[in-house]
């Protein structure tokens, strides 16, 4: 049940979340010049406008526009009136709902200013609609229902709130198909996710301490990894929250992550730095990554933690079969340690952004296919075998060079397994018309595209 205002919440869950991580860090010691009460070395060395999301306090920037309260919901609704999200589409047909829930917390404290922040702070652009709005807790999907349902319906294409999420991570159900005999036009093959961990609140709100339990009860769960998976953990550089590794990843290993596009860096748009991501940077953040460098995960980034299994060629099996044992083993420390996994039937994996609820899954492959994708409507064919078509740099990139990020476009509502099989398909499918194309038989394909 949601507490209210005069209840006092927040001080509450501070005291809570402080009293069940009885672990202790001696690099926790609170100096001027390190999170929770300063700012730490590297980012004093970014812009005013990046450090005043970066310390203890919530994001407050006039330069920005960055003026809404992150901790209480002013008792008349902001004007939504020129903002391009779903959160705003939504309060704007349903403005009740602001009345309603404005006084409103969850049991972990996190209030409706909290979670629409964000899309308040952003405008937005009139052609890129995001949600505009991130869940503070796992309870904030069920407290502030009447507003998160819709948003989510809105961003997956049509989802009833009784609609029930399927989870399938069996390997023996994902198929055999070869989709690139030749080992000519795929690249690299890439399969990542999303994963919370219950009981600690998500990024928005999570608090210092609170934070530094959730980097240890994680960091506990994948050095226990063994055999392909076997790895070690790089705080990210800077962080005094690791023992083993007080002041974070060496140069040498920051430059390998970055040059393999594997490092996740301070937030630098309005988007996360409203929504909290980069509170205590770089504190409790880093990345695990195992001996042959094939499998990643990030800690503390937008998410609890974030999952990736890629190598080169189009064996998305083997991808898929890393990332689905090393989802079971965390999985097994995690509530071997009193946590577990944030999941329910409806909505499946809870993560921060609705955008990524269900599987939070993105399987995909980076294709070498100058010919199909000069079409003018390529994206269109993608969009009709449900995937999705980036250029090589991500969301709304130019493709270089023919190669294309080509992935899953769903997220709720079908299970891993389906996404994984929906891709390989597709893929395959367009594989193959990249060499009917090269043969000069573009009859043949118009004829398979037509026929979609």
């Amino acid at each position: 049940m949601a507490a209210k205002t005069g209840a006092r919440v927040l001080a509450a869950c501070g005291a809570t979340f402080g009293a069940a991580a009885a672990w202790k860090n001696e690099a926790s010691a609170a100096t001027v010049d390190y999170p929770p009460k300063g700012l730490s070395k590297g980012v004093r060395e970014l812009p005013k406008w990046i450090q005043a999301g970066c310390g203890d306090k919530e994001y407050f920037c006039p330069e920005k526009g960055a003026l809404f309260p992150a901790n209480f919901a002013p008792d008349e609704m902001p004007d939504l009136s020129k903002h391009s999200n779903f959160m705003a589409e939504v309060l704007r047909e349903q403005p009740e709902l602001y009345a309603k829930y404005k006084d409103t917390y969850t049991k972990n404290g996190v209030g409706l200013a909290k979670c629409i922040k964000t899309g308040v702070d952003n405008p937005g652009h009139p052609m890129i609609k995001t949600c505009g709005i991130v869940a503070g807790d796992e309870e904030s999907y069920t407290v502030f229902a009447d507003l998160f349902e819709p948003i989510v319906s809105a961003r997956h294409g049509g989802y009833a709130r009784d609609a029930v999420h399927p989870t399938d991570m069996e390997l023996s159900h994902v198929l055999d198909t070869k989709i690139d005999p030749s080992g000519k036009y795929v690249l690299t093959s890439r399969v990542r996710t999303g994963r919370s961990v219950r009981g600690i609140r998500l990024p928005p709100s999570i608090g210092f301490d609170e934070r530094r339990e959730l980097e240890r009860v994680c960091v506990k769960g994948l050095l226990n990894l063994k055999g392909v998976l076997k790895g070690d953990y790089y705080p990210l550089h800077g962080s005094m929250s690791y023992k083993p590794k007080i002041g974070g990843m060496s140069n040498e290993e920051e430059e390998f992550l970055r040059s393999a596009g594997n490092l996740f860096q301070e937030p630098d748009s309005t988007l996360l730095l409203a929504s909290g991501m980069g509170r205590h940077w770089p504190d409790a953040r880093g990345i695990y990554h195992n001996t042959a460098k094939n499998f990643f995960v990030w800690v503390g980034e937008e998410d609890h933690l974030r999952i990736v299994s890629m190598q080169k060629g189009d064996d998305i099996k083997d991808v898929f079969s890393r990332f689905a044992i090393a989802c079971n083993e965390v999985q097994k420390v995690l509530t071997s340690e009193g946590y577990d996994f944030m999941h329910n039937g409806h909505l499946g994996f809870i993560l921060t952004c609705p955008s990524n609820l269900g599987t939070g899954l993105r399987a995909g492959q980076m294709l070498q296919i100058p010919l199909i994708s000069a079409r003018k409507d390529f994206k269109n064919i993608c969009k009709k075998m449900g995937l999705q078509a980036r250029g090589a740099a991500g969301v709304d990139s130019a493709s270089v060079g023919g190669k294309w990020d080509i992935s899953n476009a769903d997220r709720l509502g079908k299970s891993e397994v389906e996404l994984v099989n929906i891709m390989i398909k597709g893929n395959a499918k367009i594989v193959a018309w990249e060499k009917l194309l090269e043969q000069g038989k573009t009859a043949e394909v118009e004829a398979q595209i037509k026929a979609l």
